[in-house]
């Protein structure tokens, strides 16, 4: 008999602030008693929701059950920014390319059915369109090497054959109300979601269509039993023939990808709803997403009413942490840092409270590979981001499903192709090392 159990289970640290402002949820009963399906899924954010679908895209007549650690878009689903991106965006270079023409334009086509994917969820459950909103995104710059960053991507695009707009100043107070932003790098394929309401919404759609959605139903232990694997919760079990783990970093947590898998948090925060008063004060488009030319920048977005309410949102600083486990004073320190680059962006509006601050945990490899894969007989990984867990983790949960059904894709041959994660180099001083270069990179990135 096979036996994982985990070693730690997911701490969040922070209120998931898109979540929060959206209207409560419907209560959803966690797994009470002892249930039987086709195939369980543990993790309700992109890559398991994602795999849920396509299992019942592939196969309507599977009997399906998702277990969710917490609620719906509590977790990192509820605390990234919401950006679906389909150029390169590697997030580990100085300016978002990736390895190569070739093996870029083959990520782009990905990511675009990633994105198309996510669109026909839409369509077909009747999710609000506001909370997947095609409006492209910007590389802000505030500075000379920024704007050469920018120029550098703009080039490597234009090899790849993809269109880009360079903005000026002009054009980018425009769009947000800042003269912060000295150029900028306009790209039209990005989506921008409601991340929260995006993934409460695919998971109404599932339950609509027969498949079960528990939340509040974290998984202790996975034990193989002759054919099956039998998944413990805290209020009982689900026996299942075939498993997804879905569950990003958490991989590691069961005992898979050992000393693989790099543990990185971001930060955010997003102000309380703005008065009439403060949208006059700050002026600009109500809606916009600005990633930083540096990957180290900082991350700025605003949305309107139909999102959530007339907020912006700031997100930088980063973490290593191995343990998985954010502190409050991480986030506090952090919280210090986003009213300081809020003001600088917008000091007509600078006296606007922050109302939530958070911690999000992401996922990466050294060699900027996932772990999508049969781990053994039945069981299959649909994990780690890379930092794009929108548009990434779709992919992985799709991957897995056509994996599980033995039904081969485009999708899952990217990822059966791809080599395991490089082990990580062993040392006490890591995690220093790793969160002082983080400093470094960010004191580097500071105008941006």
């Amino acid at each position: 008999m096979n036996v994982h159990k985990a070693e730690r289970l997911p701490v969040q640290r922070g209120p998931a602030a898109w979540n929060a402002i959206l209207p409560a949820q419907p209560y959803s009963a966690p797994v009470d008693g002892d249930i039987r399906v086709d195939v369980a899924i543990v993790g309700g954010g992109f890559a398991g929701l994602s795999a849920a679908k396509r299992l019942r895209q592939q196969d309507a007549s599977l009997r399906i059950a998702v277990l969710e650690a917490s609620g719906l878009a509590e977790g990192a689903s509820g605390r990234n920014s919401g950006f679906m991106i389909d150029l390169p965006h590697d997030v580990q270079s100085d300016d978002y390319a990736g390895t190569g023409v070739e093996e870029d334009k083959k990520m782009i086509a990905l990511n675009r059915a990633a994105i198309s994917f996510a669109k026909e969820c839409v369509e077909e459950y009747g999710i609000d369109p506001a909370y997947f909103d095609p409006a492209g995104k910007i590389n802000g710059a505030a500075s000379e090497t920024a704007r050469n960053l920018n120029e550098s991507y703009a080039k490597h695009l234009t090899e790849l054959g993809e269109a880009s707009e360079m903005l000026d100043a002009k054009a980018m107070q425009e769009v947000t109300g800042s003269r912060h932003y000295t150029s900028g790098l306009y790209t039209p394929g990005t989506v921008m979601i409601q991340p929260a309401g995006y993934i409460r919404s695919l998971g109404t759609g599932l339950r609509r269509d027969g498949v079960f959605v528990f939340e509040e139903s974290p998984v202790s232990k996975l034990a193989r039993v002759n054919q099956d694997w039998i998944l413990t919760t805290p209020n009982g079990h689900v026996t299942a023939a075939k498993v997804i783990l879905a569950n990003n970093g958490h991989l590691e947590s069961f005992g898979f990808a050992r000393k693989r898998l790099m543990h990185v948090f971001l930060y955010a925060s997003m102000t309380v709803e703005l008065d009439v008063d403060a949208l006059s004060r700050l002026g600009g488009q109500p809606r916009w997403g600005i990633t930083p030319s540096d990957p180290m920048g900082t991350t700025m977005r605003r949305i309107d009413t139909a999102q959530g309410g007339n907020r912006v949102i700031t997100r930088t600083c980063a973490s290593y942490l191995p343990g998985m486990v954010p502190s409050k004073s991480a986030v506090d320190r952090a919280a210090k840092v986003h009213r300081r680059k809020f003001a600088d962006r917008f000091p007509a509006i600078a006296d606007v409270p922050m109302e939530y601050s958070w911690a999000g945990h992401l996922c990466l490899t050294w060699n900027g590979v996932s772990v999508t894969s049969e781990l053994e007989p039945g069981l299959f990984s649909a994990c780690c981001c890379n930092g794009l867990g929108t548009v990434r983790s779709t992919l992985t949960g799709i991957a897995a499903a056509d994996m599980l059904l033995n039904r081969p894709s485009k999708i899952s041959a990217h990822f059966m192709a791809e080599p395991e994660p490089s082990k990580l180099v062993p040392s006490p001083f890591a995690e220093i090392g790793a969160n002082l270069y983080f400093r470094w990179k960010e004191w580097r990135a500071r105008e941006e």
